[in-house]
């Protein structure tokens, strides 16, 4: 049965040949038969999504759906942001769920502020530096897998956070669909089946080195993924969900399913204890926003998160006019390019959680970008960029896994929220009767004592995953998000490039080939010597043209074509005209996501 229902959803979706070696034979379907037309707009794009009373933007239908349902029902932007992240964490385990970190920025219209929250965890308390190098035996890094990597997963408390304060139904009924789902089963989407092949695969080459056991009996029972198009269940995340609804944050941080989490993480070498968890508490934080050009404002949550890698982005090309230049052209992208290469020059040096290191204040102001835009060679790629002299007191660039989503309500409470477990899954490790995965992001720390980032007890790493707001003329405009680790900072200026400067509407600007640049120094890296690898690779999709590509050669560039889309990351946003209250909504192709409204 699961074969055949498989096959047939297969068949329907994306017209699979009979065999391997009649899909070898075949060209592909771009090769047999072009793209059509359309009346308005990109050839290449839809039509953004159009509404009135309230609107989500997710990267699954369903989760959609259940967003839209609880508007429906009386709940607003936060309770409806809430229940779809629950159900993404079921219906996409590969992007996110309640075993990772959450951040959102907030917009409340009661008081016209935008309000940030940090939902990151941090490492057990009681292990020092030292203990941890002493379990790595030598490792250079972090490994994405096993017990060292996992923090505190912030997500549970940072829905209880955003509830207390704006939530208007209760926690019981924002999770009940998702529990519902969970119990029932909901069948398999295109894109996160693909993920689920590739997570199954990069586990089962390492689950020598850890626990597998128990995420296989989760999501690969018979010994391989579930198929697209597969009824998938998942009855004990619908438990856990459950006990979370009615008994509240404590049943997940102060409780005996607590005790059932940290008897199984010390029994795999984790130093974490019961307080670590009934410990943890969710940031408040203030947004930050920069000017851009034409009345835009980008605004991002401060560091242990890397959003202000964006601002600084924003800030250096503010000093150059990107639209006299054609759209993808090699001009304009190699500003973007050097842009990002000296903001990530900074990350790598300054950003970690505030809590024990300061991050310099003049990091955001106009003088600054001024002087680092100064330091771009029209001409040509700089080999590498230093960070700035400024005194203060693994690698980083992989796609990620990360799931955005936003809502926004007909009061005009705007949500964008962002959530994942970072690498793969996860770190492959899942608590007996939990029904969810632990996140590594403790991979993002370094070892280096000297470095802000560096591995301390009960701290916060580097975080790679990162919400966005945009205001038009002062007033709120756009929620935006853009999922795949190092590729966010870069995929929100090219966003907001592409409809400022050069006139897309929400979903062009989203389906539009990106760039991804991955490389430079890293916030894992030791503090001193060379970097690994300072030039980096500028990745491109089939859109950037082969005239371009080469003449970014001849700047110096290193470039690479990636066709699959994997490492571009997966868009959502929601725009609001402040004066009639419509709402327009995009997702993008690179996912299986929608937007819809009413």
């Amino acid at each position: 049965m699961r074969a055949f229902m498989a096959g047939v959803a297969a068949l329907a979706l994306t017209a699979t040949p009979a065999s391997a070696q009649e899909a070898a034979e075949q060209p592909s379907v771009e090769a047999q038969i072009g793209g059509g037309g359309r009346p308005v707009g990109a050839n290449w794009a839809r039509s953004p999504v159009i509404a009135q009373h309230g609107m989500a933007a997710t990267a699954h239908p369903l989760a959609t759906q259940i967003a839209l349902d609880v508007l429906k029902d009386g709940g607003n932007a936060v309770d409806a942001a809430i229940a779809a992240n629950a159900a993404l964490g079921l219906m996409e385990p590969t992007g996110n769920g309640i075993g990772g970190d959450l951040f959102a920025i907030i917009y409340d219209p009661a008081t016209g502020e935008l309000h940030g929250i940090n939902g990151s965890g941090r490492s057990p308390a009681n292990q020092t530096l030292d203990q941890l190098l002493e379990k790595l035996d030598g490792a250079e890094a972090l490994p994405p897998y096993g017990a060292l990597p996992i923090t505190v997963p912030g997500t549970v408390d940072a829905w209880f956070a955003m509830h207390e304060r704006f939530g208007k139904r209760s926690m019981a009924d924002n999770l009940a669909p998702t529990v519902r789902y969970a119990r029932e089963g909901h069948p398999i989407a295109p894109v996160i089946g693909m993920y689920l092949a590739r997570a199954l695969r990069a586990y089962s080459a390492r689950e020598d080195e850890f626990d597998f056991s128990n995420a296989r009996k989760v999501w690969f029972a018979d010994g391989a993924a579930p198929e697209v198009g597969e009824i998938f269940t998942n009855p004990d995340l619908a438990d856990t969900l459950e006990a979370i609804g009615r008994d509240g944050r404590d049943a997940f941080y102060d409780s005996a399913m607590t005790d059932g989490m940290v008897d199984y993480l010390q029994a795999q070498g984790s130093a974490f204890t019961r307080a670590d968890f009934a410990d943890h508490h969710s940031e408040w934080v203030e947004p930050a926003c920069v000017g851009y050009k034409d009345g835009y404002e980008l605004c991002e949550l401060p560091p242990n998160s890397q959003g202000f890698a964006a601002l600084q982005m924003v800030n250096i090309l503010k000093n150059v006019d990107l639209s006299q230049w054609q759209r993808g052209s090699a001009e304009a992208l190699h500003y973007m390019v050097e842009a990002k290469r000296l903001a990530y020059a900074d990350v790598a040096r300054f950003y970690a959680d505030p809590a024990f290191a300061a991050l310099p204040e003049e990091l955001l102001t106009d003088a600054y970008g001024a002087d680092r835009f100064e330091l771009i060679d029209p001409a040509k790629a700089t080999p590498e960029f230093a960070p700035g002299q400024i005194e203060i007191a693994p690698e980083l660039e992989g796609e990620g896994d990360t799931t955005y989503l936003t809502v926004v309500d007909g009061d005009g409470m705007m949500v964008s929220l962002i959530q994942s477990n970072y690498r793969g899954m996860g770190g492959g490790l899942v608590a007996p009767g939990t029904g969810f995965m632990f996140q590594d992001r403790g991979e993002l720390f370094s070892l280096d004592p000297a470095h802000p980032n560096a591995y301390e007890p009960a701290k916060r790493p580097f975080h790679t995953i990162i919400p966005a707001f945009v205001k038009k003329d002062g007033k709120p405009f756009m929620t935006l998000g853009l999922m795949g680790g190092g590729m966010q900072p870069q995929g929100h200026v090219q966003v907001l490039v592409n409809i400022v400067d050069y006139g897309m509407n929400l979903q062009e600007a989203g389906d539009a080939a990106r760039f991804n640049h991955d490389g430079g120094r890293q916030p894992t890296e030791a503090l001193e010597g060379p970097a690994s690898d300072p030039l980096g690779t500028l990745y491109v999709e089939p859109g950037i043209s082969e005239e371009t590509i080469e003449q970014l050669r001849t700047m110096g560039h290193k470039v690479e074509v990636v066709d699959n889309g994997i490492m571009f990351g997966g868009y959502q946003a929601i725009a609001r005209d402040p004066d009639t209250g419509v709402l327009t909504g995009a997702t993008e192709m690179r996912k299986d996501g929608q937007a819809a409204g009413y």
